[in-house]
């Protein structure tokens, strides 16, 4: 059963065996891909090793604690680093231009339910050409590569510290600019205050554009065609940089509507609050991503491995294992699996 498999104090009665260092660094990487019982059928049947569901459970908690354990390190270590970037100055490796992007997916952790895991992403900014759907121009067009992923399963406080760590590590304060990409949501833009001050703030398009759907049934009815041609000319409004003119117009329009005046108000808040963050066409002109395709895909690979039929978490289950599934989805397993087994034990 995937429920986190076995309480903790189960663990010291596992049956003890020494596992090789590649049959361990192969079990611990297929936990972090499959369910345990899965990842031990692999073994079984692909490296012909006799391994059980609680052995391979049993390595990915000792070793989950370990990256986990690293990665608390490297956050302690980052506390003590600013987060100006020092302009102009250039690290071999870095990219000119850096960004991070957050959000959260819910897991189930038994006896306390749905609960968000927060993911987050820090990502290089290239430039690509592309023709403009607009405006029918060719341009350059930032894209989101070479992406690394955090998770965090508690509050914004820690897990800003965990994702400003990540940003130390790709070199944050050596890239010549940068950005942070969010939904909207406060305790994004307030983390983004907090550890990445200096960057630009720019709120997803898609979820920009998803405000605007939900305003266009609010003001014509949902799914009608006037809400179709309504939502079509507000996109062009907004992709043009005028999120304070599209609040103007809610806020007008929710004066006449008393059934669903009060929501109409909510979505000009919105657009109002974050009209700076929401220069969408001049943003693109000057290469920068505007999309959080790069953090939806992180949600989704987090989902993958932690949500399914039968999928009960218990908290320290989910915290030992987080860390190995963001290592996979950060192409570097190896890399950590060096690190943690060449490491001094705790």
């Amino acid at each position: 059963m995937e429920r986190g498999l076995f309480p903790l104090d189960r663990q010291l009665a596992l049956k003890d065996k020494h596992w090789s260092e590649g049959v361990a660094q192969q079990a611990v990487r297929l936990s972090g891909l499959l369910p345990f019982e899965q990842a031990a059928e692999v073994l079984a049947e692909l490296g012909q090793i006799a391994i059980s569901t609680g052995s391979v459970w049993q390595l990915s908690a000792k070793w989950g604690e370990q990256i986990k354990a690293q990665e608390e390190a490297r956050q302690e270590q980052a506390k003590a680093i600013p987060a100006v970037p020092r302009r102009g100055e250039r690290v071999e490796g870095v990219a000119p231009r850096l960004g991070v992007a957050m959000d959260g997916v819910l897991i189930y952790i038994r006896g306390e339910e749905w609960k968000e895991l927060k993911s987050g992403c820090v990502f290089e900014v290239e430039p690509r050409s592309v023709v403009d759907k607009q405006t029918g121009e060719r341009m350059e067009v930032g894209h989101a590569v070479r992406n690394s992923y955090v998770g965090y399963l508690g509050g914004p406080e820690v897990f800003g510290e965990r994702l400003w760590a990540e940003a130390q590590r790709r070199g944050w304060t050596a890239a010549a600019d940068s950005e942070v990409i969010g939904d909207g949501a406060v305790w994004i833009w307030n983390l983004a205050g907090e550890h990445f001050y200096t960057s630009l703030q720019v709120v997803d398009w898609y979820h920009g554009v998803e405000h605007l759907a939900r305003a266009a049934g609010l003001v014509h009815g949902e799914g009608t065609p006037g809400a179709r041609r309504w939502l079509k000319k507000q996109e062009t409004v907004l992709y043009q940089g005028d999120a304070a003119k599209i609040a103007q117009s809610l806020t007008e329009i929710a004066q006449g509507k008393s059934e669903s005046g009060a929501e109409l108000l909510k979505e000009a808040t919105y657009f109002e609050h974050n009209k700076r963050r929401m220069d969408y066409l001049e943003m693109r002109a000057a290469g920068w991503v505007i999309g959080s395709g790069m953090i939806e895909s992180g949600g989704k690979q987090f989902k993958a491995r932690f949500v399914g039929p039968g999928m009960r978490w218990s908290r320290s289950g989910a915290e030992r294992l987080i860390p190995i599934r963001a290592e996979i989805m950060s192409h570097r397993f190896d890399q950590c699996w060096q690190s943690v087994y060449n490491s001094p034990p705790n």
